[in-house]
Parts: C-alpha cells; structure tokens; sequence
C-alpha cells in the first residue's frame, strides 16, 4: 500500500496523531471527558514538593564535594526552572546517633539515662528550640515547621510544651508537624483534645499509600505525607514517584509529599542504596547522575508554587492514572497527568495492590475562569523501561484549546504537564567527570582542612560520631586528630550498636593493609579497632561483619569477626595501655588476616571465610573518647 493510500485508510478509521500515541488509532482507544471548573470554588492549597536530608547519612558525602559540582548538584535540586526545583527541604535535628529526619534521635542527656525523650519534655523542647534559634543565628535559616520524633509514639503533653516554648521565645510563626507516622492515633487525639488541636497545624504520615483516614479528614488540618518514596532511583522509582505525587492528593487529600531521600550521597551499599532523587556518592572524583525521578518532580514544580489551589474534580482517569489541576488563583492553569502501571510503580513500602491502565483518550473541558485559556504549553516524560525509548521532561509543540476543550492521547507510564505558564526549562550543566572508584591508595593525616568539630571527608559514622579534634595537649606529631566524641548511647529511633563505628572506601575491596595511629583516652575498660572487610551499616549495623582488629587499655588485644565481638578468632597480651599512642595494621589478603602493634607482628595467619569484601573502618569498644590519625589503606 503505498504512503497516500495508507494514509487515506487512517484517515477513514478515524485516527489521530497525538502527542501520546504517534499512529495509534483513536478507534481503538477508551475515550472519557473531564471538566475543569473553579466556579464553584477550589479545593485544598497547594504546600509544596520536598525531600529529606539527613546530614550525617543520606547527604554525608554531598559536603565533600569540591566545586563547581556541588553547586551543580544543589542546582539540580533546588534552583528554580532547573530541574527538581524543590519547595520544601526537610532537615535532620543532629542528635548524636545515625539518623535522617528531624528530629530522629536526641542526646542521652536530654533523657538523663533513659530511652525516652518525653519524661523531661521542658528539657527535649529547649534542645529543640535552641537548634532553631542556631540555625538561623549561624545559618540564617528560618524553619517553618518543626516535628515532634520519628516514626515513634507523640506525646500530647510535649506537643503542647513545644507550642508554649516555641512561642515563649519569639517563634509563633514556628508551625508544628504531628506525628511523622500513621495517621492514627494522632488524629483521633486531635479530635478529643481541643488544646492540642489548636497547636498541631499539619498531619504528617509516613508512607501513606495514597489514602489517609477519616478521622484525620474530620481535623480540617493540612494533611501530609511527611516521608515517602524512598525507593531506588531506577525508572521504576521514578514511576513511584509520578505515581505518588498525583494520587496523594487524588486518593488522599494529602497537599504535600516529601522524598526520602533528597540525594544519594553515601555508600551505596549501605541500607537504601540510591534512594535518592539523584545520585552524588563520589566526591573524590566530582562524578554525579541526574537521575529519573528529578525530572519526574519537575512536571510538578517547576509549573507550580505553594500556595496554589487545587481544583475540585475526581482526578482519576478511566484508563487508569491519574490527574491533578492546580491554579495561582489568576488565571495560570497547571494540568499533570499520569499513567504509571503497576509493576512500573512500585515503591518500596507499602505493598502495591493491582490494578491496570490502558491507552486511553482524555478530552478536558476548561470552564469558569479557565475557558478563555487558548494554549497550553506541554511538557512530557515516557520511562520506557525495558524498550529502552524513555525521553524525560522534554518540551512538546503546544496544545491549541478550542472553544474551552482539548483533547490528548495517552499511552501507559507516561507523564504529562499542560500549563499556561511559559516558564519551564530542562536546563543542564556540562557533564560531570566519569566515575571512578575509590582511591586504592588512601592516606588522611587530619590536619585539618575543615573547621574543628566538622566531619573528616569520606569517613562515614553509623554510631558514634567522629570530629576534627586540636590535641593541643600533645606538642608532637599528633596536635590534629580524629575523635570519638559522643560518650553516651543516644535516645535513639533505631537499633544502633553498642560501639561506634566509621567507615570508608570501597565495599568491593577484598585484599587490604590498613594502618591507623590509635590512642585511648578511657582508662581500664577502654578500646578501638581498626578494621577491613567491614559488609554493613546503618539500620542494620548491629549485624555488621568484618574483620576487626581490637586493642584496649588492660593490654589485651582480640581479633572477632563481627562488630559485636562475639566471634572471636584469636587473642591474646598486646602491652596498650590508656593516653599513649600505637600505631596499628591489619594486613587482609586472600582467605589470611596478620595484625602489627608499632611495626611488629602481634598475631598472623588467622583464617578468614567471610565475608570476602567490605569497607575498611575505625570505631571504638564503647561510646568513649579515643583519638585517631595518620589512617592510611592500600586496597584491591
């Protein structure tokens, strides 16, 4: 048949070329209407799109990037018709334990030797107050919502001590979040609780699977997901996302989602690799990857702002998927439609019940003020996934509204944004540099390049916290250390381990000498390690295998096989003593493990079966002070 032939045929079958589906015939597709109409009133206003950063976990080697590529990163992040363009960023209270939120852990002191931050709310509400203030004395940063503890149970008498403190010291515009976990039973509380209602001003829940409950709807309050996504920043994360930031709203009125994590800048290996809008984990070499779900965010926020309504319509579509309609209340019209299929759109937590979407025609009637609108600009993603014919955010010819209706085809997991507004770009730097691995040959003597008290690059703490540290009691070689600072268990969120432990380097090395000058400052009980083939972190630290390499201050010394001490592989009489510096190396070849005490051997040909790769790392037996320097680590 030949072109005009061909095309006579289309012609009479009635089919189109839309944006959506090139050569896909209308006939064959689910057509329905839907009607955009602010005549009768909006609907919920808009708070905005966010992620979380937890600065000494999920964005600890975001720090040590060098520039231009952190501000190239942070531009993909936040700059305005950039890219992610991000409203809202949700940072962690530090809390001496390994955490991600605010606030996820609190000091020990605060508990004074209990687990709990609530026995003595008049002192967890001033720590709380104090870091507010600090942040905008130090960093002119205004916090505008302040949460009460992570994913833990809330207590009403703290919630309105908080409230009091807040405002008792000039930070009435300080709104507070509850409770950063299920609906219930903060909302039910709520509704008992007049006082109270008073002083929470928003809802937060943690991976609300796009529903929420009636009893939070009855509050008349804000209603959040405080945390979601965290999911792998794959296509399949990135329909997670496209999914999630619709059908919050649509299925669960919820006006704000905020992403867990901002960017995934820590090993990857450890908990929750990559769960980040994008991806920073390499600042010795300055790589970095923009990642899907930054343009997935895009289609939203770059054509919106808080403070926007959305419109009253039923945003599901009868193809499956969903719409949005957002108005500045002005006339700008914003229109984001997704298609995301089931198996493209998992996201970690919760479970994904099945359902499908089909090719489908939707035709949109603009009424009220919105029926004088002519053309809408358009913006498109398709994740291709297996096919491999994705495109993200690219901008398409502009639809032409006639007489107050417009009509578009839409195929399966795709994203689309038709906007009034002219103002969106996908903008792009120059290409970071190619990836490298870690240095195989690493030295860090801590003379200190950052200020005292700030992180050493690289090392990455799981419990305990190690710092930049001027030894000025020590005229020597050792005036600039690494310490070990925190000396008490936090009230922690999480299961943390009972000794502090920081890591660095590759996990993929198998072969490894690592050396580090160590001095314990606890006496009798004191001890440090230092250690290699080190297989895990984070919320699952407790478990953490390896080969670790202690000494303590009685002059005993022990080599285990976990981070525990548990398994031990052999041990025996080293001469450390307390307030003196040795230096240690644990050499790591093959299936064999030797450990040296100030260049001489102290124990050989200890058999190792695994793990067979790991970090290296340094920590301590307890939370104690002890000093570290001069690391060194050759690896393979």
């Amino acid at each position: 048949m030949g072109c005009a032939a061909l095309l006579l045929a289309w012609l009479l079958l009635g089919c189109s070329w839309g944006p959506g589906l090139p050569g896909v015939c209308a006939a064959a597709l689910s057509t329905a209407t839907y009607v955009l109409d602010d005549a009768g009133g909006l609907g919920r206003q808009f708070d905005g799109i966010g992620a979380v950063s937890g600065g000494g976990a999920t964005s600890r080697l975001l720090v040590n990037y060098q520039e231009p590529y952190r501000s190239q990163i942070l531009d993909y992040l936040f700059k305005p018709n950039f890219g992610a363009s991000l409203h809202i960023l949700k940072v962690e209270i530090g809390g001496d334990g390994q955490s991600t939120g605010l606030p996820w852990t609190f000091p020990a002191w605060i508990g004074r030797g209990e687990n709990w931050p609530y026995d003595y709310p008049d002192v967890t509400a001033y720590y709380v107050i104090s870091w507010i203030l600090g942040a905008k004395q130090y960093h002119d940063l205004d916090i505008d919502y302040i949460g009460i503890w992570n994913e833990r149970a809330f207590s009403s008498k703290y919630i309105k001590l908080l409230r009091y403190t807040l405002d008792k010291h000039g930070l009435q515009q300080v709104r507070i979040i509850a409770s950063d976990r299920l609906w219930e039973p903060i909302s039910f509380v709520l509704l008992l609780d007049s006082e109270l209602h008073g002083m929470v001003d928003v809802i937060g829940a943690h991976y609300p699977g796009t529903k929420t409950v009636p009893n939070a709807l009855l509050t008349k309050k804000k209603l959040w997901s405080s945390e979601d996504y965290s999911t792998f920043n794959d296509e399949v994360g990135a329909g997670c996302w496209a999914r999630i930031l619709n059908q919050n709203y649509v299925n669960g009125n919820m006006t704000s989602t905020i992403a867990w994590n901002l960017v995934a800048s820590y090993y990857e290996q450890l908990p929750f690799g990559r769960c980040g809008l994008m991806t920073a984990q390499e600042p010795w070499s300055g790589h970095y990857k923009v990642e899907a779900p930054i343009w997935i965010t895009a289609h939203t926020t770059q054509f919106t702002q808080p403070g926007w309504s959305y419109l009253q319509v039923d945003g599901h579509l009868e193809g499956g998927g969903s719409f949005v309609a957002l108005t500045d209340g002005i006339g700008n019209l914003t229109i984001i439609i997704e298609t995301m299929t089931h198996n493209h759109s998992q996201c970690i937590r919760p479970p994904l019940p099945h359902f499908s979407v089909t090719p489908q025609r939707a035709t949109f009637y603009l009424k009220g003020s919105f029926y004088m609108v002519e053309t809408l600009q358009v913006w498109h993603s398709r994740l291709g996934f297996e096919s491999g014919n994705s495109s993200l955010f690219e901008q398409l010819h502009p639809v032409k509204v006639w007489k107050g209706s417009f009509s578009l085809d839409l195929n399966v997991d795709e994203v689309y944004t038709l906007t009034t507004l002219k103002t969106g770009q996908k903008c792009g730097c120059s290409e970071p540099p190619p990836p490298q691995p870690f240095p195989s040959n690493y030295k860090d003597d801590f003379n200190i390049r950052n200020p005292p008290f700030s992180e050493a690059p690289n090392f990455a703490d799981q419990t305990g916290v190690f710092e930049y540290f001027i030894n000025a009691s020590d005229p020597g070689d050792h005036v600039f250390t690494l310490r070990q600072v925190v000396v008490q268990q936090p009230i922690t969120w999480a299961s943390d381990a009972d000794q502090t432990i920081s890591l660095i380097g590759n996990f993929q090395w198998m072969n490894m000498t690592v050396t580090c000058d160590i001095y314990i400052e606890k006496q009798r009980d004191g001890g440090v390690f230092i250690a290699g083939r080190v297989d895990n972190g984070g919320i699952y630290v407790r478990r953490t295998k390896g080969v670790f390499f202690w000494v303590f201050a009685d002059g005993t010394y022990r080599v285990t096989g976990d981070l525990a001490g548990e398994e031990i592989l052999m041990k025996g009489l080293s001469g450390v003593r307390d307030n003196t510096w040795h230096t240690l190396t644990l050499n790591i070849q093959g299936t064999s493990a030797s450990g040296l005490l100030n260049g001489y051997p102290l124990w050989e040909n200890v058999t190792i079966s695994k793990p067979s790769n790991g970090w290296a790392a340094i920590g301590t037996r307890s939370f104690e002070f002890a000093q570290f320097d001069n690391f060194h680590v050759e690896a393979s």
